[in-house]
């Protein structure tokens, strides 16, 4: 029978623990641990749910990876036409992991009303496009239609609807320059049909997506000329990896580009919320883990005489010092159970009821997303215990400089 369990028991259950001098202490520690584990949780959570909310938003727009012409151009709108009869397309059957591969132009034009005006670019879609993105990003309306080959209608985001006054079903035009400044320019009748909001304010105010055979049109391209490739991967982090591997599987004419690269500045400062996460595990942890050490010190400290009667009996260091780190085990439990409840509560009401809005000029995202994976969950609660543990062996041998003799006199 294992005597150092049995006996921490029977000191947990005894009135006089509960009702002892170390009780304050004690819930102390407990609240401490409790209070670690939440803050650690929410840490977690919104750190890798803010670091996806931004990259699916930045992805939505212009996929994993993007192939184009090698050419000077910097701007957003397509100038080479690039054909679709490609050995990797419609499917990049290659490169493993590649999920899908659509088709897109880009153009810059004018929406004119009749009181004002608003720069955007139009980017044309077909058939192939994937709108998982932004079935998730639409606030009002349906999605486009492109069955018909002149189909007029188009999504718009929130932000160029109520900067220009429109609404669900109104029809504008969209005009394009030519290269030639003396000839008329191109228009284009939009129907809206549908209405987004990413919350990432960047690209809703540049974008509105409509039939790509406008800019076809517009540019004089051929049906089976389009302005680039949009790749999506299964995996997010193999994108450095699979960027190179679709470099290589495409022809030596083309350039492709990782949105990491593209998005540069935006990425590295996701990155720091990493750097943040781990610098509040370390405290949280460094402090419940000090809490405890008290709690202990108290718990050896009003236990001196059991420790010299159990010396006097033959018990040896180890032994007693297994039944205090059994007592603080406990403890630390019982500071998980409460913190792992009052966290994913509050995970999951900031999941369903969005409690705690957030500004999305600065951080792409109208509120504070949460990402729950019981595998983290589950790895920072052994990790606590296990750590809070390894600091409780250090004070614990305070128990092998206790005198038998001198214990069981000490009142």
């Amino acid at each position: 029978m294992n005597y150092e369990y049995f006996i921490a028991k029977r000191l947990i259950g005894s009135k006089a623990y509960k009702s002892s001098i170390s009780a304050p202490i004690i819930k102390i520690g407990i609240a401490a641990i409790a209070i670690g584990i939440v803050v650690m949780m929410i840490a977690i959570a919104t750190g890798i749910g803010l670091q996806q909310k931004i990259r699916d938003k930045v992805v939505a727009f212009n996929g994993h990876v993007t192939i184009t012409n090698y050419d000077s151009n910097n701007s957003q709108e397509s100038v080479f036409p690039i054909s679709k009869k490609q050995e990797f397309y419609p499917e990049f059957k290659s490169v493993e992991g590649v999920s899908h591969i659509q088709a897109v132009a880009t153009k810059f034009g004018i929406i004119r009303t009749e009181t004002d005006f608003e720069g955007a670019i139009y980017k044309g879609v077909g058939k192939d496009y994937n709108w998982q993105y932004f079935k998730e990003f639409l606030i009002e309306g349906r999605l486009p239609n492109f069955d018909k080959k002149w189909s007029e209608e188009v999504l718009i985001s929130q932000y160029l609807a109520n900067r220009l006054g429109f609404k669900l079903g109104e029809d504008f035009q969209m005009i394009f320059a030519k290269d030639d400044p003396e000839k008329l320019p191109n228009y284009v009748k939009c129907k809206i049909v549908g209405i987004y909001s990413s919350g990432f304010l960047d690209l809703d105010k540049q974008y509105l997506i409509g039939n790509i055979r406008h800019v076809q049109r517009i540019n004089k391209w051929d049906e089976d000329q389009i302005g680039n490739f949009e790749v999506f991967l299964d995996d997010y982090s193999q994108i450095q990896q699979k960027g190179v591997e679709i470099y290589q599987n495409t022809p030596s004419t083309f350039n492709t580009q990782t949105v990491t690269d593209k998005y540069y500045s935006i990425f590295e400062w996701i990155k720091i919320f990493d750097k943040n996460t781990y610098g509040i595990i370390g405290i949280m942890i460094l402090v419940a883990g000090i809490n405890m050490i008290t709690a202990l010190l108290v718990l050896i400290l009003e236990r001196t005489q059991m420790i010299g009667i159990l010396k006097a009996l033959g018990s040896n260091n180890w032994s007693i010092r297994k039944l205090f780190l059994y007592n603080a085990s406990y403890l630390i439990l019982l500071g998980l159970f409460w913190g792992n409840i009052l966290g994913l509560g509050l995970l999951f009401a900031q999941k369903y009821l969005k409690l705690f809005p957030l500004d999305p000029n600065v951080y792409y995202v109208a509120e504070a997303p949460v990402y729950i994976s019981f595998g983290y969950i589950l790895a920072l609660n052994i990790g606590t215990l296990i750590l809070c543990l390894l600091m409780l062996l250090i004070p614990s041998y305070i128990i092998t400089k206790i005198s038998p003799v001198k214990a069981i006199r000490f009142d």
